[in-house]
C-alpha cells in the first residue's frame, strides 16, 4: 500500500523527500516490512479497500502530519490544498488526530509551490505581517513583507522569456517604490541563515513600510 510521500510523488506535489518510500500496513501486520523506507502501521481515516495498491491521499496527508518535518508536511497539505485534490471541508468534519488537525488549520491555498509553504514556515516568528501571492502592477509577487517590501523565490522555470518578464516587473515594482529580494531554491533549503540575514537586514532599515 503506497502512502504518504510516494503518493504525493505520483500526484505532482513538492516534498523534501520524495525518494524515500512510505508503505502503510494493518495495524497488526507486524510481518510487513520494507528493504528500503518506512513502514506505517495504522488504520485509515478514509476507509481503503484491502486490494487498492494505492492509499486516498488524505489518509497520505494525516499520516505526512505526524512522520514528516513540520515544514515539509505543511509543504504537502498547501500542495494538496492547491491542486484541489482535496477538500477542506471534507478534512475538517473528519475526525482528525491532533498533529493533523493543526496541519489543517496552518495550512493556506495560496502557496504555488512548496518552497513559499517553507519559506513563510520559516519567518512565521518574525510579528511582521507576511502575504503571499499579492498582486502588484501587473503580476502576483510570491510575498508581500509589510507595505514594501517584496520577495521572490526562483525556480528552475526563471530563465529565458520567464526571467527577462521577472526582471522588467521587479524594475516596475521599485519604480513603484517597493524593494525586492529574489532568493533561489539552493539559498532557500542550504543558505537559509544567509537569506534570513538579508531580509532581517532589510526589515531594520525600515525597507518593507510604506514611506
Amino acid at each position: 500500500m503506497l502512502t504518504c510521500v510516494t503518493l504525493a510523488q505520483r500526484r505532482g506535489l513538492w516534498v523534501l523527500d520524495a525518494a524515500v518510500p512510505h508503505v502503510g500496513a494493518p495495524p497488526h501486520a507486524g510481518h510487513v516490512s520494507v528493504t528500503r523506507g518506512v513502514v506505517h502501521w495504522n488504520t485509515p481515516l478514509f476507509p481503503r479497500a484491502p486490494d487498492a495498491c494505492e492509499d486516498r491521499l488524505e489518509n497520505a496527508l494525516v499520516i505526512a502530519a505526524r512522520c514528516q518535518p513540520h515544514e515539509a508536511a505543511l509543504a504537502l497539505w498547501e500542495s494538496a490544498l492547491k491542486k484541489g485534490f482535496v477538500d477542506r471541508g471534507v478534512l475538517s468534519r473528519a475526525s482528525l488526530p491532533p498533529d493533523a488537525r493543526r496541519m489543517l488549520r496552518e495550512a493556506t491555498p495560496f502557496a504555488d509551490a512548496g518552497t513559499e509553504s517553507i519559506f513563510r514556515t520559516r519567518l512565521r516568528w518574525l510579528g511582521v505581517r507576511i502575504v503571499p501571492q499579492v498582486w502588484l502592477h501587473g503580476h502576483a509577487v510570491d510575498f508581500l513583507i509589510g507595505d514594501r517590501l517584496v520577495v521572490q523565490i526562483d525556480g528552475g522555470h526563471h530563465v529565458g522569456t520567464q526571467r527577462t518578464s521577472d526582471i522588467h516587473h521587479d524594475a516596475v515594482l521599485k519604480l513603484h517604490g517597493y524593494h525586492v529580494i529574489r532568493i533561489g531554491y539552493d539559498q532557500l533549503m542550504n543558505h537559509w541563515p544567509e537569506v534570513q540575514r538579508i531580509i532581517l537586514a532589510a526589515i531594520a532599515q525600515g525597507l518593507h513600510l510604506a514611506a
